[in-house]
């Protein structure tokens, strides 16, 4: 069965070609949602599926519910000194705004697409 991510890593390797990808674990609560830890991924071709993803997370060693993921640049691969710069200063400022969750790919534990909300003060 193929999940929402293993359709988007498809969509993304074809309209891309080989790219960098930052990511950021996240703890989703009922109305928060909380950075865990963060890392950057090459990806070489398209067979990378929901499961590999989930064994790599299993040990970052956190209890993660969600996770984030940008492309480091449209110029494809990026070096890592520059994807640990990138991922450095998205993860600095999504400390300070978690609306930059819309400007990537937010996924659920099962590899299913998730959308942030905004809550409306009452």
């Amino acid at each position: 069965m193929e999940t929402d991510f293993d359709e988007w890593l498809v969509a993304t390797h074809r309209e891309a070609g080989d790219f960098t990808m930052l990511f950021v674990l996240m703890a989703i609560r009922e109305t928060s949602v909380t950075p865990l830890r963060s890392a950057w991924l090459h990806v070489v071709g398209d067979e990378t599926r929901w499961p590999e993803m989930k064994a790599l997370f299993a040990g970052a060693g956190v209890d993660w519910s969600g996770v984030v993921f940008w492309r480091a640049g449209q110029e494809g691969l990026v070096a890592d000194g520059e994807a640990r710069a990138r991922l450095t200063s998205l993860t600095r400022k999504l400390h300070e705004d978690r609306r930059l969750i819309r400007d990537g790919d937010f996924f659920n534990a099962e590899g299913l697409r998730l959308e942030l909300e905004e809550l409306k003060p009452h």
